[in-house]
């Protein structure tokens, strides 16, 4: 990762920020550090995703990679692999593709677990408890170093554990409920 040298006081200060790229950077103690890449695995398994989820909300409800959501704590914003946004964001993200905190959560977020120790902590832990704290209803953690998909359900403003799916386990979303695809069938669409 490699750290811009502009100073952030504000997330606002930081919104208007453009370095004439499309790199994607998280908001870190006021500094700018770039987003690496993601995997091939990872894109495929999101792009897949996505594909699940369209025809259940429509196109413009399905958001990859270049989302933004603001966030408490640090960093001050994330890029999940995939959302699932309301109908009211839709004209709101028109000009920034940016969930700001003033705006309702996303329905869904998924992320895919990176290889490595730090990535698993920030997926498991960091990302859990800052998009509880928005109060996203539910929440996935794709991992597909231990094969499984793990489905989170905000309840009583806490994450409560809906399965660890497996296999040929389906998917249990309480959310999105007629989603038929099973955790294998997710897992191999990364290779």
């Amino acid at each position: 990762m490699t750290q811009a040298q502009v100073r952030f006081f504000s997330f606002d200060d930081y919104l208007s920020y453009n370095d004439g790229t499309d790199k994607l950077y998280e908001l870190y103690n006021g500094k700018l550090i770039e987003v690496p890449p993601e995997s091939g695995e990872n894109v495929s398994i999101a792009t897949f995703l996505l594909l699940q989820f369209v025809p259940l909300v429509g196109y413009w409800r399905v958001r990859s990679h270049g989302l933004e959501l603001e966030v408490r704590g640090e960093p001050r914003n994330r890029y999940p692999d995939l959302t699932i946004i309301r109908e009211e964001h839709i004209p709101q993200l028109q000009r920034r593709n940016t969930i700001r905190l003033s705006m309702l959560p996303p329905l869904l977020v998924i992320e895919v677990v990176s290889p490595g120790e730090l990535q698993r902590d920030r997926d498991y832990i960091a990302k859990r408890r800052q998009y509880e704290d928005l109060g996203i209803p539910e929440y996935w953690i794709v991992d597909p170093q231990v094969q499984s998909v793990i489905v989170l359900n905000l309840q009583d403003q806490v994450y409560q554990e809906v399965g660890i799916f497996q296999g040929n386990s389906r998917i249990v979303s309480p959310t999105f409920p007629e989603l038929n695809l099973t955790a294998e069938t997710l897992l191999n669409a990364g290779h």
